[in-house]
């Protein structure tokens, strides 16, 4: 086993047309663009035949990592103080995350996806597909204060009008 703790990353595209940063609220529904860099177009073959599809980005406008390996998540005072490995929190070891997208088209280059918090310019590291299989996991469970911090959410779009 190699102790090479460096990796080196290329992006095989970017966002070409999403929200702006921060995410503002509602980018759960809005469209965004992503253009696959050209090394790559091959790739994209028979990716249509998916509703869904998986894309790693690069956290290119995160702040600096956060001092405590614990956060409130969002912020939220009202959250319980957890480890960040427990949140999907922008301040981690490595500036990675990962969004599960409706594809809605593809031309070219182009995928047109609904969901996508990544900003435009963002770097996509890797797509790949959603399955059902795999991906589904129907006995998983999440804690408490993650379906409280859903209700949150919720009410705060009832009452901006999202």
């Amino acid at each position: 086993m190699s102790d090479n703790r460096t990796l080196t990353l290329a992006a095989v595209g970017h966002v070409v047309a999403g929200p702006g940063y921060p995410p503002e609220p509602g980018w759960q529904e809005r469209e965004a663009e992503i253009e696959v860099d050209e090394a790559w177009a091959e790739a994209l073959e028979g990716i249509e035949a998916f509703s869904h599809i998986w894309l790693l980005w690069w956290l290119d406008r995160r702040d600096a990592p956060l001092e405590s390996l614990r956060v409130h998540p969002e912020g939220r005072p009202e959250m319980p103080l957890v480890g960040i490995f427990a949140t999907r929190s922008p301040h981690r070891p490595n500036p990675l995350a990962m969004t599960a997208v409706e594809l809605l088209g593809w031309q070219g280059r182009r995928l047109r996806v609904r969901g996508l918090d990544a900003c435009q310019g963002t770097p996509i590291l890797d797509i790949k597909p959603y399955l059902r299989r795999g991906d589904l996991i129907a006995a998983a469970t999440m804690p408490g204060w993650l379906e409280q911090l859903w209700a949150l959410h919720d009410q705060e779009r009832a009452e901006g009008g999202e």
